[in-house]
């Protein structure tokens, strides 16, 4: 099969073909979930909750993303990587540009960054650097502190207006792609209709043009024993986890998942 690339993505879109996203830490995970045909391998900052054992993804760093995503690279096989730009990378533009230099030389294809219609600036200078931007917005794990928890955005009229305003600021600003995180479903389907970038949804319904879940979540494992609405356990009533990766892409693409129940009204 040919890499997977950003044309790639918008010809997925415009057929109408969901794609399939899956968080990816180290080169073993990342060879099998690349080869059971996800599209899209995140290396996120949740590492620092799944791997490392934090409550929050805020200690991680520009040298644990590059690290972890140089692994993956040596996995992967021809899924689009994403890396999530860290907590500290937002301290200033410069440094932002810096930390998106170290993780693409590691191997990235593209960096994720949280935020709204401020990342406009930002996004504009990588794509003048030849850096895609997947931009982040709805539960921006980075903000957990200003948010109170991790709570679902976007359910009160100011905010479904605010989330739209962003998402159209962003791609008219060059973002490549856009993640939805835990926000209505209806609203996350109005929209990825909205813009012509392809939209990804965690929490969101199943009307974005596609799906990505923490690998540890859809493989039951977690350290707090619980298990947030929007996740199935894929690796249920399945052989080996190469069957689970492949259950959740097939289940993606069928549309199949998520059901109602792992949306938000």
């Amino acid at each position: 099969m040919p890499d997977v690339t950003l044309t790639t993505l918008q010809g997925l879109k415009q057929s109408g073909e969901k794609i399939a996203m899956l968080t990816s830490y180290d080169a073993t995970f990342a060879h099998t979930a690349s080869l059971a045909g996800a599209e899209m391998l995140l290396i996120g900052d949740s590492l620092g909750m799944v791997l490392q054992g934090h409550d929050s993804t805020l200690p991680v760093t520009v040298e644990d993303m590059a690290y972890h995503t140089a692994a993956v690279k040596r996995g992967n096989k021809g899924a689009l990587i994403v890396t999530d730009l860290p907590f500290e990378s937002g301290t200033s533009l410069d440094q932002l540009l810096r930390d998106s230099v170290k993780v693409m030389q590691a191997g990235a294809h593209m960096v994720k960054l949280e935020g709204g219609a401020w990342l406009a600036e930002p996004i504009i200078r990588l794509a003048q650097m030849g850096i895609p931007v997947c931009a982040h917005l709805g539960l921006t794990p980075q903000a957990v502190n200003l948010f109170g928890g991790f709570k679902v955005q976007g359910r009160q009229e100011n905010q479904a207006r605010q989330l739209r305003a962003d998402a159209i600021a962003l791609e008219q600003a060059g973002a490549a792609v856009l993640l939805l995180e835990c926000v209505p479903s209806a609203l996350a389907k109005e929209i990825t209709e909205a813009v012509k970038i392809p939209v990804i949804g965690i929490g969101a319904g199943a009307g974005t043009d596609g799906q990505v879940l923490v690998m540890h979540d859809m493989l039951g494992l977690s350290l707090s024993g619980r298990s947030p609405k929007f996740v199935k356990n894929f690796l249920e009533g399945q052989p080996d986890i190469q069957s689970a990766f492949a259950a959740y892409v097939k289940a993606v693409k069928d549309g199949t998942f998520p059901g109602p129940e792992h949306g938000f009204a």
